[in-house]
């Protein structure tokens, strides 16, 4: 196991699906995705270029099948996020065996549609994977650096930034794979962005390696000077970004903590209590998970 996170990389013979970790980076955006798709598109062409383009083998149609990512596949799926109103764009790894250890995903969700219920708390949203091979070879100043250059032209409200659980997070088998290790491990995110950016709207999901935080969040909070006031932890810093933005950077590296070895992440615990007043709760984990786990889960930071 690493010093910071655990090793995690298995096959569920059951379900045929791979668990390891990771990196997430996702950022959730409260604007119509017809104005944004070129920043979703300059965003997912950093991503291709730091990652290259030979780790995204396959992508996903609209009808949830697996496809080449060739030539041909490419200017399919760049046709579906600029000319699309909602797209569903999905681009993966493809390798015969292991898992997928680099996936793009975006989801342009319909916001404040009367004739679509619930569209008032919808969020595009924007996820990016790398895994921790790339953070060991790169270094996470560079890991860092990749998370500013994807987030400079998104429009975002709050993004996240860290260690996760990788895999199909809301499959039976796989949370449950995932139930038991998360709670030893709190700085690995549970995240499922297809799902959140249905009701997160403009809350915040919680503490991350890096937090990202645009409006209307930061100026709820006070602002960035009022925020950097408030976060005292040894290797925290604040950051402030154009456009009105900032983000919260806990530390040099990512930590997955342990809390069988007593490491509980405080710096976490201190940006957690700030953000609580804009904490998203997030969906319930149908599949393992008890209302109550659940709960538990979500603050783990705060109680």
């Amino acid at each position: 196991m690493s010093e910071r996170y655990p090793r995690i990389c298995f096959r569920m013979e059951s379900c045929g699906y791979w668990l390891f970790e990771g990196l997430r980076l996702d950022f959730y955006m409260r604007r119509q995705h017809t104005e944004m798709a070129r920043a979703v598109m300059r965003s997912m062409d950093t991503y291709v270029k730091a990652v290259g383009a030979e780790n995204l083998g396959c992508y996903v149609d609209s009808e949830g099948d697996p496809w080449e990512l060739d030539q041909e596949g490419w200017v399919i799926n760049r046709r579906r996020l600029l000319e699309e109103r909602w797209p569903r764009i999905i681009l993966a790894e493809a390798r015969e065996t292991g898992p997928w250890r680099y996936q793009f995903e975006y989801y342009g969700r319909r916001i404040d549609d009367p004739e679509w219920r619930g569209s008032e708390l919808h969020a595009c949203a924007a996820s990016f994977w790398l895994p921790t091979e790339y953070l060991e070879a790169h270094g996470p100043e560079r890991v860092r650096e990749l998370a500013l250059e994807l987030a400079a032209p998104l429009p975002f409200c709050s993004g996240n930034v860290g260690l996760a659980f990788l895999g199909p997070n809301d499959v039976v088998g796989v949370t449950k794979e995932i139930r038991e290790r998360c709670f030893r491990y709190p700085g690995m995110d549970i995240p499922d962005v297809a799902s959140f950016a249905y009701n997160i709207g403009t809350r915040v999901r919680g503490p991350s390696w890096l937090t990202f935080l645009g409006q209307p969040v930061l100026g709820e909070l006070g602002g960035t000077a009022a925020l950097r006031s408030r976060l005292r932890s040894p290797g925290t810093t604040v950051q402030e970004l154009d456009g009105d933005r900032a983000v919260v950077t806990l530390g040099e590296w990512p930590d997955a903590g342990d809390t069988e070895q007593g490491r509980t992440l405080p710096a976490y615990r201190e940006l957690a209590r700030v953000l609580e007043p804009r904490l998203y709760e997030g969906r319930e984990f149908e599949k393992d998970f008890s209302p109550e786990e659940n709960r538990r889960w979500v603050r783990r930071f705060l109680d």
